[in-house]
């Protein structure tokens, strides 16, 4: 059971979410650096980093490229609902980069609480399982008592970060055309599902607004910006 968190005079919490392509990254940081020439704000990546890490293996003399693949194989098979988590290694991988997600989360809360408004660029949750910065060793299954350990320790962590709400969670959506047109390098199929997992993410409550992300990037950061500024003046009266 969570212990009730207090966020009295700790800075506002702002999460943008969507498929990979919607613009979550460029817009965070532009948001971000807006804010911070008013008050204290920081743009906080919360994804695994998974794919520099995956890169920068895949650029090692002997056999980096051959090792990358069969780990992002076996990775994708551990996050496919209803498969079997393909051995300790690729379960350790997994949980690694959950680890590096939850020390980033605990970085950005560290921030929060000296009273910086946060941006996170993605945003942890625990209602889709295996992608889209859920707990990546929930959907598959295993027999193996350490990797059953490693599960549960994974899904703690993420109902961890999940429990606390953002203020405003800010949802870029996107069709899957548009995104693939955006990030060619992704797999179609993948960037359909999570078109398709957008909608069904509620952040457990948290205050959501939906912004057409196919829309000009003007008109998109224009309307996170006034969404936030809503939220910054009620914040603002609420303390007073």
């Amino acid at each position: 059971m969570h212990k009730k968190r207090s966020t009295e005079n700790q800075g506002p919490l702002i999460a943008l979410v969507g498929c990979d392509g919607s613009g979550k990254s460029t817009l965070s940081f532009d948001l971000a650096e807006a804010l911070n020439k008013r008050q204290p704000a920081k743009c906080c990546y919360l994804g695994q980093g998974s794919g520099n890490i995956g890169r920068k293996i895949s650029q090692f003399k002997f056999g980096g490229k051959l090792f990358s693949r069969i780990i992002d194989k076996k990775a994708g098979t551990a996050r496919t609902k209803g498969k079997k988590i393909p051995g300790i290694l690729t379960a350790l991988v997994i949980f690694f980069f959950s680890c590096i997600r939850f020390s980033n989360f605990r970085k950005m809360i560290k921030l929060r609480k000296e009273g910086v408004i946060i941006i996170a660029d993605r945003y942890p949750q625990t209602e889709v399982v295996g992608f889209y910065d859920g707990p990546g060793l929930s959907a598959a299954h295993t027999r193996n008592c350490f990797i059953q350990f490693l599960v549960k320790l994974e899904y703690k962590l993420y109902d961890y970060m999940a429990f606390i709400k953002p203020d405003l969670v800010i949802r870029l959506n996107i069709d899957v055309d548009t995104a693939y047109q955006r990030k060619q390098d992704h797999d179609y199929n993948l960037l359909k599902i999570k078109v398709d997992a957008t909608q069904k993410l509620k952040f457990r409550g948290a205050p959501i607004i939906d912004v057409d992300a196919t829309l000009p990037y003007k008109e998109v950061y224009e309307i996170a910006m006034k969404a936030i500024n809503d939220i910054l003046n009620y914040k603002q009266i609420k303390n007073m």
